[in-house]
């Protein structure tokens, strides 16, 4: 399944951006539930939250916020 960002600006300049995935303790979640994991999927996978970062950011600030809460991620 492959994820399509509505920001391109983050799939474009996804070789920039800073990690925010741990991939070792990523990799042991996918181990133990007996996959292995491919090259880029950790790539992929940070792309992902960077993303999902920034849905909650405008969805508080849609809401007047600036304290993003976890509710924010579940829309």
């Amino acid at each position: 399944m492959q994820h399509t960002f509505p920001n391109p600006e983050i799939k474009m300049a996804k070789k920039s951006l800073e990690s925010l995935v741990i991939a070792s303790k990523a990799k042991g979640v996918l181990k133990k539930a007996g996959c292995n994991t491919a090259g880029d999927a950790f790539t992929a996978l940070n792309e992902y939250m960077y993303w999902l970062l920034e849905q909650a950011a405008k969805r508080a600030k849609a809401n007047g916020r600036k304290t993003v809460r976890r509710h924010d991620f579940m829309s």
